[in-house]
């Protein structure tokens, strides 16, 4: 409907219908928080991932799934499920979270439908039959004997005692012909969640906050989202992604949190150090541009411009491009792959830029290594967030990164760091960012 005669629609109903209408769940969820019979076309899992931001709608999700099965509404379940765990972190998140919250069952529906909620039994009763037990991961041994169609484990990556609690709840999940469990969570690198992530009964579905920017202050989508945005915080918390630390890695998640500022002090030099792809065309690897500048003895992480797909001349000018907005002082090339070819583009494309090429006669992982060092003595700070950067950093071993690919994108963070560190040239020339 166009907005206004949706507007005179609202406006023009009873209580009884806006209640009704407001509790549509295909009308006003987004993608991720309807089940994956839906949202994925397919209704072969047994359990129901849903990973999320803060704020991102998990409760909401949950809450009208578990409304859903206990009345028999597809697409949730073509007949009432009977028996119903709720599991939460605590006893108080279930009761104030999952089932009084202004999300939780009890919001999730009409007053008509509603169930009864008996605090001192923990359970919900509808007219229906259907039963819902609330149980405490904190108490494992609670769920021990119940046993249930269906199951909602709210925030499963804070459970203090998740395995046991976990283990118990699934002996309990019986009855009925496909029992079938929700786990709504802001992620965190646990191996029960890695565990669930690889199972190929589980269906995972993803939600950053901003998915549900419509429900939520905008001022904390200005001063929360716009803070940690980028951060190992923030990608945890905000966009729901699951961010983890290689063991054998030269950098770690919590030493790049710990050299993170938000903005850099005036400084001496800038460079913007490139890192050109062996090959060209579509499939070639990316071209690590990054920039990184000095103040006395500190080097500042300034940009990371690294582009894939683009042809000599067109990730020369992005180079170009990021070395005009700095006020750089000069462009670090490494020239390993075709010296003169990459001279020659980056002369056609700004004959005035200064150039200094540097070659590597090292393997990647020993030129990395001194400057993984800087970080660790604090000399190295990121002056704002760069994901895909920090990415590599974090996944980059003896033997590469996980995934084979070029470490493109810390190659050029080291040849810039490495030019300012231990071959910095020219005189100071101070500027502020």
């Amino acid at each position: 409907m166009p907005p206004k005669k949706r507007l005179r629609l609202l406006a023009t109903g009873n209580r009884r219908f806006l209640e009704f209408f407001g509790r549509d769940v295909e009308l006003f969820a987004h993608e991720s928080q309807l089940p994956p019979l839906v949202a994925n076309g397919g209704g072969a899992w047994t359990t129901w991932l849903f990973l999320g931001g803060r704020g991102a709608g998990k409760t909401w999700a949950g809450a009208r799934w578990v409304r859903g099965i206990a009345l028999g509404q597809p697409p949730f379940a073509v007949r009432p499920v009977g028996r119903i765990a709720l599991v939460g972190e605590t006893e108080h998140d279930v009761r104030e979270v999952m089932i009084e919250g202004v999300s939780g069952v009890l919001a999730a529906h009409t007053r008509r439908e509603r169930p009864r909620w008996t605090p001192s039994r923990r359970r919900l009763e509808w007219r229906n039959g259907a039963i819902a037990q609330a149980f405490s991961a904190d108490d494992p041994e609670s769920l021990r004997g119940p046993q249930f169609g269906a199951a909602w484990a709210d925030e499963l990556a804070k459970w203090r005692y998740a395995d046991a609690a976990f283990d118990m709840l699934q002996f309990g999940l019986r009855l009925g012909d496909q029992p079938r469990q929700v786990i709504t969570t802001t992620p965190r690198p646990s191996a029960l969640i890695k565990r669930l992530l690889a199972d190929p009964r589980t269906a995972v579905t993803r939600a950053p906050t901003r998915a549900n920017a419509y429900n939520l202050a905008p001022a904390f989508l200005e001063a929360i989202v716009g803070r940690y945005s980028g951060t190992r915080l923030g990608r945890q918390e905000l966009d729901g992604d699951l961010v983890e630390d290689r063991p054998d890695a030269l950098w770690s998640r919590a030493l790049i949190e710990a050299v993170r500022i938000e903005t850099a002090p005036a400084l001496e030099r800038i460079v913007v150090a490139v890192d050109p792809p062996a090959s060209r065309g579509r499939n070639a690897a990316a071209c690590g541009i990054v920039a990184a500048g000095r103040a006395g003895e500190t080097i500042y992480v300034l940009a990371d411009d690294t582009v894939t797909g683009l042809t000599p001349t067109g990730w020369a000018q992005k180079a170009i491009a990021l070395w005009r907005r700095l006020e750089a002082d000069a462009l670090v090339v490494e020239v390993n792959q075709g010296g003169d070819m990459v001279r020659s583009v980056i002369a056609e494309a700004d004959s005035s830029v200064p150039v200094t090429a540097v070659h590597a006669r090292r393997g990647k992982w020993l030129r990395a290594e001194p400057v993984a060092a800087l970080y660790e003595q604090g000399k190295v700070k990121h002056a704002g967030a760069f994901p895909a950067l920090e990415d590599e950093l974090c996944d980059f071993g003896v033997d590469g990164l996980s995934s084979g690919r070029s470490p493109d994108r810390l190659d050029a963070l080291v040849w810039a760091v490495t030019a300012l560190s231990f071959g910095a040239k020219g005189g100071p020339r101070v500027r502020g960012l």
